[in-house]
């Protein structure tokens, strides 16, 4: 999900040898009037980056910077490598507390946590917008997911088990038991700085394990004023505050969550050349691991589609957010006898779009989250014309403060061109021009990643197709609606190089458990399975 090829990188800018007198004080951010709503968080010129019932943070003090103007908005002090040391031995020893509170009661504590981020929802999407660069409405809706996935796991919290299952036996009787894996360690992305975690989070906490949190190095204001609202809950609970833990840091804290033996399952969110190093170190200690990495999503358009519905839907998932969900469509696939017609559609409706500062309710499209960005933003471009791109619209830098280009439209590419099967974090639509279904099919699972799929169409049978063994290979696919956007009930993910992960809704829950099958005899005789017999 984040485009970056270091592990666990870093956007905030390091000053080793002025330290945290590097930023002025006078020029924060949060010393100014205007923001002073981050008070409201917690949030002052310098801020912890630990927390494992008490708050702290040893490590090299860094400075987070607003993407829609490059000013730095706080400082905080991430984990020293002793600090996460003491962290995870925190955790577990919150987790012998946590695990026998039942799971009714671990629901009611996830319910006030929902309840106390329902109260700061407005304050905490602002930051999301001022910090990582999207809108404020998607902000206050990533809280919202956070709260949703609160009250669905409540409910869950009531339902977790397994099935008795008959046995072939006399007198005994086959169960399966879903106990807790310990300490579930969660490394999220930049682009959604809150809702990833909750749906983690939430979901963990109801099953009976502890938490380990370690946010994206860019946006670790964010972790640090959730963090505050989930730790004043447990601690009006009479909980250790190490239940949900928190180190920001950068590649040693990540590096070290992977390696740790103790971590009983990651959760990794980002990029899948990044999440393909988690998942050696993982596997290399045959630990347990869920990635939800990259997407290059496609919305498929058949003739018979209703483009009103079409056009606002490829608008908002290709621009929304910049351009930077896991989710966004990168590929617009239109079918010959439409295609002329929707890309002036979509063409008109970009230049419509209403750009500017992310708090601001009226603006719909914001800026990319960091410098490096706009640099991927102009390789892909160059490299789309290179390899017989047309552009439609945009393609150029925008003349104002912080990270903002003009969202792109690329048209002319062949279905296989490399630049179209490379997922690039940024608000680029390549637009390509097919003519039968099975076409269509294929140009949509031959890239590697296999996230989110939709198509548009009215004929039933084509959906079927679709949805069937020979359609859509992704972990989500739609009919008649974009391909971001996805609901809190459903599990959420993708297969191939997305990683085959699965949070949130459905089933997934079972990821953060491990399973026995126990078998009990009641009786006083004691027959073998399969009619063996052993005398």
């Amino acid at each position: 999900m984040w485009r970056v090829a270091r592990l666990f990188a870093v956007r905030i800018k390091l000053s080793p040898s002025v330290g945290a007198a590097a930023v002025n004080m006078s020029t924060l951010l949060v010393n100014r009037p205007q923001y002073s709503w981050l008070r409201e968080l917690g949030l002052s010129e310098d801020n912890d980056g630990v927390y494992n019932g008490s708050w702290g943070g040893q490590g090299q003090v860094v400075t987070s910077y607003c993407p829609a103007n490059n000013e730095p908005i706080a400082r905080v002090r991430p984990a020293t490598m002793a600090e996460y040391e003491e962290t995870v031995q925190k955790a577990q020893e919150a987790w012998k507390v946590w695990a026998d509170v039942p799971a009714p009661k671990r629901g009611e504590v996830v319910r006030q946590i929902g309840d106390a981020l329902r109260g700061k929802i407005k304050a905490l999407g602002s930051l999301v917008s001022l910090e990582m660069g999207k809108i404020y409405v998607e902000g206050v809706g990533e809280v919202q997911e956070y709260v949703d996935v609160c009250d669905y796991a409540v409910g869950l919290s009531r339902m977790i088990g397994g099935p008795i299952l008959p046995s072939e036996r006399p007198g005994h009787a086959l169960i399966e038991q879903w106990n807790p894996v310990g300490l579930v360690g969660v490394i999220t992305a930049f682009n959604f700085p809150v809702a990833v975690y909750g749906w983690n989070n939430a979901i963990a906490l109801i099953c009976g394990n502890v938490c380990l949190w370690k946010g994206a190095p860019t946006t670790p204001l964010t972790s640090v004023a959730v963090t505050r609202i989930v730790a004043e809950v447990l601690e009006r609970n009479h909980l250790p505050g190490a239940i949900c833990s928190m180190t920001c840091g950068g590649a040693d804290i990540g590096t070290a969550m992977a390696k740790d033996e103790r971590v009983g399952l990651l959760s990794f969110t980002g990029s899948t050349q990044v999440g393909k190093q988690v998942a050696m170190m993982v596997q290399e200690r045959f630990g347990r691991q869920l990635l939800e990495l990259g997407g290059n999503n496609a919305i498929i358009v058949f003739e018979d589609a209703d483009l009103n519905l079409v056009v606002p839907s490829a608008v908002f998932a290709s621009v929304g957010t910049a351009g930077q969900r896991c989710t966004t469509t990168r590929r617009l696939m239109l079918h010959e006898s439409v295609h002329d017609d929707v890309v002036e559609r979509i063409a008109k409706a970009y230049k419509q779009i209403r750009i500017g500062d992310p708090w601001d309710r009226n603006t719909l499209y914001g800026p990319l989250h960091t410098k490096q960005a706009v640099q991927q933003y102009l390789a892909a471009i160059e490299q789309a014309k290179q390899q017989g791109g047309t552009l439609v619209c945009g393609g150029k830098i925008m003349d104002r403060p912080g990270n903002y280009v003009e969202p792109t439209i690329i048209t002319g590419l062949p279905h296989d061109a490399p630049i179209v099967h490379t997922e690039t974090f940024v608000p680029i639509l390549y637009v390509l021009k097919f003519k039968t279904e099975d076409e269509a099919f294929a140009w949509n699972n031959e890239v590697k990643q296999g996230l989110s799929s939709s198509i548009f169409t009215k004929d039933m049978g084509r959906v079927f197709r679709w949805l069937g063994p020979k359609g859509s290979d992704c972990g989500i696919v739609n009919v008649n609606i974009p391909t971001s956007g996805a609901e809190i009930g459903g599990a959420f993910g993708g297969e191939k190089h997305t990683g085959g992960g699965r949070e949130s809704g459905s089933d997934s829950w079972k990821q953060y458990m491990r399973r026995s099958t126990c078998t009990i005899n009641y009786s006083k005789d004691l027959p073998l399975a399969q009619g063996i017999k052993f005398e």
